[in-house]
């Protein structure tokens, strides 16, 4: 058995990624609450490459979502397909890249 844990990085990483879990949740017929709402057993055959089932037959995407910032998670948690994530999917940090970027370079001691 294959499985794949898909990892999403950055804003634009977890733009492009929230758009592939759209696509193959309709492609094996989940709907953005990780029920399964297809009408053909073809759908499910190798569905737990990409998700894990969990109780009560929902679908749950086998991925992780980094972000130094919480803006990115909270734009896609609150998108289409934001229900169809764990919350532990999620991993950001507390301060943007921008501000890092921000941080003065500790001087050199010779």
């Amino acid at each position: 058995m294959r499985e794949i844990v898909h990892i999403q990085a950055g804003q634009c990483g977890n733009q492009i990624g929230t758009k592939f879990w759209e696509v193959i949740s309709d492609e094996h017929g989940i709907d953005p609450a990780g029920n399964y709402v297809g009408d053909s057993g073809l759908q499910l055959e190798r569905i737990n490459v990409y998700y894990n089932e969990a109780s009560s037959h929902k679908y749950v995407p086998r991925a992780v979502l980094v972000d130094l910032e919480p803006g990115t998670m909270d734009s896609v948690r609150s998108g289409a397909f934001g229900q169809l994530f764990r919350p532990d999917n999620f991993i950001f940090g507390k301060i943007s890249s921008q501000a890092v970027q921000e941080i003065p370079p500790a001087p050199l001691l010779f």
